[in-house]
Parts: C-alpha cells; sequence; structure tokens
C-alpha cells in the first residue's frame, strides 16, 4: 500500500511522542462546523482540559476564548478572522467526529512542514530523473530545456534504420545560465535560461535527442498525495524522511522549558534534565545522516557519472 502525505504525518507524530501516545486532551466535534464558524461543538464528557489558548482540529489552529461545559460551545476569540486559522493555518470546514485537540504538542501543520522541509533539503546529495526530447537541427547547435533541469545525467540521439539504437553523445554541454534576451536567443522553445549545447556529433537532422536530467524532488501539498509519485524518489527512503523531521521539531520541545507560567512547564522541569530534547534530536540526525549516506552510496552505484564511459 502506498504511503501517503497523512501516513508520513502520522508516523513523524508518533515518533516525536512516543509509541505509548502522549495524554493529550482531546475531544471530538458533535456537530459540523464551517470555515467561518466563531462556535463549535464538542463532546462534554470527554473534554478535561480545554481552556484559553490554541486548538488544533485537524490541520487547523483555533484561538479558544471560553468553554461552556454544560452544552459543550466552545467559543473561539473575536472573529472567524482573528480566531480561525491562526499560526500560519488556514480555515477549512469540519465534520461531526473530527478530533479537537487541546494545546497540541506538536501541530500537524509544523509537522508537514518538517517532512517537506526534509524532502527539500536532500538535493542535491539525492535527486529525481527526467527525460525531455527535442528534433536535432543541423543549422543549430543550442536547445532549451525544461525550468526544472538542475544538472544533465545523459544526452543519446537516435539512430536511423531498424536497429532503433540510441547512441550517447560524445561532446555536449549544460548551460544553467543561458540569457533569456529578446533576440538573443531563439524565440521557440521559449527560452527557460537553461540550454544544452551539443556539438561535433554526426546526428541526422530530424532525429531526437534525448535528455536525461537531474531535477529536484516536489513536496507533498494534499494529505492524500502518494510519497513515490509525487516526490519522485523511491518509497524506501520514507524512513530517512522521517527522521529528518524529528531531528527537526524535537529542538522546540527544550524552548517549552523556557516557559514556566503554566503548572506543567513547572512541575516537569526538574523530572526532565535541561537538554533532553536536543540529545533526542541528535540520535534522530545520526540515524538521518546515516540513511543519507546508504542512499547516496547505492544512488552512485546505480548511476555512476555516465561521462565517465563517455571520456
Amino acid at each position: 500500500m502506498a504511503v501517503t502525505f497523512n501516513d508520513l504525518i502520522s508516523r513523524v507524530k508518533q515518533n516525536l511522542l512516543g509509541y505509548t501516545k502522549d495524554q493529550a486532551s482531546i475531544s471530538y466535534l458533535v456537530q459540523p462546523m464551517t470555515d467561518s464558524d466563531i462556535t463549535f461543538m464538542v463532546d462534554p464528557e470527554t473534554v478535561t482540559n480545554l481552556s484559553r489558548g490554541l486548538t488544533e482540529i485537524g490541520d487547523e489552529m483555533l484561538l479558544v476564548k471560553k468553554y461552556d461545559r454544560p452544552s459543550g460551545t466552545v467559543t473561539v476569540f473575536g472573529s472567524a478572522a482573528s480566531g480561525r486559522g491562526v499560526e500560519s493555518t488556514t480555515a477549512a470546514s469540519h465534520n461531526i467526529g473530527d478530533i479537537v485537540t487541546s494545546d497540541p504538542r506538536y501541530p500537524r501543520q509544523r509537522i508537514k512542514e518538517a517532512i517537506n522541509d526534509t524532502i527539500n533539503a536532500l538535493y542535491p546529495d539525492l535527486w529525481v530523473f527526467g527525460e525531455y526530447e527535442f528534433p536535432w537541427n543541423a543549422a543549430r547547435y543550442e536547445y532549451p530545456l525544461p525550468v526544472e533541469v538542475e544538472d544533465v545525467y545523459r544526452v543519446e540521439t537516435n539512430t536511423i534504420g531498424p536497429s532503433a539504437v540510441w547512441f550517447p553523445n560524445s561532446s555536449w554541454r549544460f548551460n544553467p545560465q543561458a540569457s533569456t534576451t529578446p533576440g538573443q536567443v531563439k524565440p521557440t522553445p521559449t527560452p527557460t535560461g537553461k540550454t544544452l549545447q551539443v556539438m561535433r556529433d554526426f546526428i541526422v537532422p530530424g532525429r531526437n535527442v534525448r535528455v536525461t536530467y537531474m531535477k529536484k524532488p516536489n513536496i507533498l501539498v494534499n494529505l492524500t498525495d502518494e510519497f513515490t509519485p509525487t516526490t519522485g524518489f523511491e518509497e524506501r527512503i520514507v524512513d530517512l524522511v522521517t527522521y529528518g523531521a524529528c531531528w527537526r521539531m524535537l529542538p522546540s520541545y527544550d524552548a517549552g522549558r523556557l516557559q514556566q507560567q503554566s503548572i506543567e512547564s513547572t512541575e516537569r522541569a526538574p523530572l526532565v534534565p535541561p537538554g533532553s530534547a536536543m540529545n533526542a534530536a541528535s540520535g534522530y540526525l545520526k540515524l538521518y545522516q546515516m540513511r543519507l549516506d546508504e542512499e547516496r552510496d547505492r544512488l552512485f552505484r546505480l548511476f555512476p557519472m555516465y561521462q565517465t564511459f563517455n571520456a
């Protein structure tokens, strides 16, 4: 079964809180709410500690003003503009049964950001391959490439005849800073600022040139986005992304020690030594670096630099 963005968020959250689960104060909606409601209804029997402050429903953070226990009605601060979709989240509609978490230790929005930060940081150590073809013109040596091209791995040209062999080009250069000024470059295809210069190889005009290039991975956006089709990475590195996201999230837990106004923080401080979260983050960093080195070595073994065989 393919791993989705929602699955990855759950993996990271369980690693951060431990598999025994954090004893967070949670309830659920007993009535649906729109993205503009300033009140919502929760189950009174399951609410134990819903008070003024931040509350999470799905991926949205809300700023709670008050809670009426007999009716289960929760009111947010001010208007929908000031109390809904706070902390860089988006106000959204929610359904009956959606979980309501009071003062979440690791908000889902922050976990989503840490996951995508990790995916973005994997390049250039790990990359995704892409392909692009264009017909050869005997009077032209420079051709625009897609804007997503970061480097060129291989250039091949189709041959005439039944063999259908794509022979490797031996003389080409990737130009990542090509001009886009009108009049200095050919108008078609549209200039992207990245070009391939093909020289000296005998290519039959009209035959296709195939460029295999390296590109950055795409980030995950929707909860249903599947990891491999969206990012371009194999599912085998899901654990690598999990370790990287945990390493990014854990240091914020130590910052909570600096906040001594709440009873929980004051009472917990003597029991949890200073730097505990940083030590845990260091452990995840080591796991992340170990897996990154493994995947980078694997990538170079499977795909050695192609120019080696064209020298």
